[in-house]
């Protein structure tokens, strides 16, 4: 699981880079909030996740953790694409499921991500 995870920071880490040069070049600012959490939720958070299991194996192989997969990989899209939605014109309707519905769905997997980490990964002492 934990691997998985790596391959979609790195995917994240990609358009992260692509958006902020697009950004740039035609100097339109008003997406760097979006380009922000691009980076942060996609590729920094999304590739910590993945050293964590990689690391805590038995963690990551729990049905807890393949529910906060899901709900992450399926929820920062929307969250992202409503995101982007703040500066185009679209119906409200659509801005709010995409924001809210994603949003809801990113904060439910880091919910079940800190469960899963305080019931499976054990404190050693040496």
């Amino acid at each position: 699981m934990g691997a998985r995870w790596i391959k979609i920071s790195v995917m994240y880490f990609a358009i992260a880079l692509a958006f902020g040069l697009f950004m740039h070049y035609t100097v339109q600012l008003q997406w760097k909030a979006t380009h922000a959490h691009i980076g942060v939720l996609g590729w920094l958070s999304t590739g910590f996740i993945g050293l964590i299991y990689s690391f805590y194996k038995e963690a990551a192989e729990t049905a807890l953790a393949k529910a906060q997969f899901w709900f992450y990989n399926i929820g920062l899209p929307f969250l992202l694409v409503g995101m982007m939605m703040v500066y185009l014109d679209v119906p409200h309707w659509l801005f709010e499921f995409c924001v809210s519905g994603g949003g809801i769905a990113v904060a439910f997997s880091a919910v079940l991500f800190v469960v899963n980490i305080f019931k499976h990964v054990k404190c050693t002492s040496s």
